[in-house]
């Protein structure tokens, strides 16, 4: 018997996540590569999807993900690599009598738009109808990613192009604060032949150390580029996470650190009763982050609530922190990946020239029950002199 296949490594050099949109059983034959981490530009389509464009603008610079985990799996025989674009951290192309399929890895940044979003912008890309939400769950097939669940789509019509019969294989992966796409697409047969051994591959992916922290953010937009869901607004511009001097501040009982995703100063991890669990984030922008109601409403829209209005900023409670005064944001909504009560309570603060935000979501009962620990956390801060 032949020695395991070997892992394969890629470094996360597609664009942070500002923005979109991995069979063979004869793996004694699986191979490594190196891939390319400058990533090649594209130009995007004329019309960009509703949820997630699938480009990056093409006059922008290859971004830098790597301050997300590097991405581990096993390659299948017969997979061939594929220039990246700016999006991807993994393309392939599966060949056989003529007939091909696009093989993808892409990481987006919070709801990435939510799963229905997504899912129905798959169905149009086949000319198939979208679903209501109440059919969601009867479509997703559960499958394996790194040792967790995860959604499997399978989705199956016709090229809008071609006329010829097409089908797309997708999973939506959630890890911490992003949202991991696996996709496979292309010729229906050869996308159904291949089905088992993608499920095999999603078995394999690790996620590894980040190589370096994130130095990427969302001004690379230019100003006409639309609000991307799930992201910091464009002209927000962000630090490094080992750029920024951090204050100091008193944890709470409960709290444990958690995995820092891209730009993330802090993560705080509180579980409560079962399952249910709720996370800390926080981050610091340059600015004003983008403005206080463009971040309001992008928070409002992860957990499905509707947005507000300029003059609706001003019934939002505020709270004095280190002489400056800080806007105290509370949500309560729907979790897009469980359909479960959710809740968010955030803290902006505008000081020195930067602005802070610290965000308590998860659970709705969690996130009740931390609300004063979040408001204690945020006044034990202290910054660095000059902010």
């Amino acid at each position: 018997m032949k020695p395991a296949a070997p892992f394969h490594t890629l470094p996360l050099a597609a664009a942070f996540l500002l923005l979109m949109a991995v069979a063979g059983c004869d793996r004694d034959n699986v191979k490594v590569y190196k891939v390319d981490s400058n990533d090649t530009a594209v130009t995007p389509p004329a019309a960009a999807p509703a949820a997630i464009p699938a480009t990056m603008p093409g006059d922008l610079p290859a971004p830098d993900n790597s301050g997300l985990p590097r991405l581990q799996f096993t390659l299948p025989a017969g997979w061939k690599e594929k220039a990246l674009t700016q999006l991807r951290v993994a393309s392939f192309e599966i060949s056989e009598n003529g007939k091909t399929a696009d093989v993808s890895a892409i990481p987006l940044s919070g709801m990435a738009g939510g799963n229905l979003a997504n899912v129905n912008r798959w169905r149009g890309q086949v000319g198939l109808s979208p679903l209501p939400e109440t059919d969601l769950q009867k479509l997703a097939e559960k499958v394996e990613v790194a040792g967790q669940a995860a959604d499997l789509y399978d989705v199956a019509g016709v090229s809008p192009g071609s006329g010829e019969a097409e089908r797309i294989l997708a999973v939506i992966f959630h890890r911490n604060d992003t949202a991991w796409f696996f996709k496979m697409t292309g010729a229906a047969d050869l996308v159904e032949k291949n089905k088992p051994a993608f499920v095999s591959l999603l078995k394999t992916v690790h996620f590894g150390e980040p190589s370096v922290s994130p130095a990427m953010d969302a001004s690379q937009l230019p100003p006409s580029h639309p609000a991307i869901p799930g992201m910091n607004m464009p002209g927000a511009a962000s630090l490094s996470a080992d750029a920024v001097a951090k204050p100091t501040w008193t944890m709470p009982d409960g709290w444990q650190e958690g995995e820092l995703a891209q730009f993330l100063i802090a993560r705080y991890v509180i579980k409560g009763s079962g399952a249910a669990t709720a996370t800390v984030n926080v981050s610091q922008l340059a600015g004003d982050g983008g403005g206080l109601l463009a971040n309001v409403n992008r928070w409002r829209k992860q957990l499905g609530v509707a947005q507000i209005t300029e003059a609706d900023l001003a019934k939002l409670a505020t709270m004095d922190v280190s002489g400056a005064k800080a806007t105290l944001v509370e949500i309560s909504g729907t979790d897009p990946r469980s359909g479960q009560p959710a809740g968010l309570v955030g803290v902006v603060l505008p000081l020195g020239g930067q602005t802070w935000f610290y965000k308590l979501t998860g659970d709705a009962g969690v996130v009740a029950a931390q609300k004063a620990a979040l408001i204690q956390f945020v006044a034990s801060a202290k910054y660095p002199l000059g902010q």
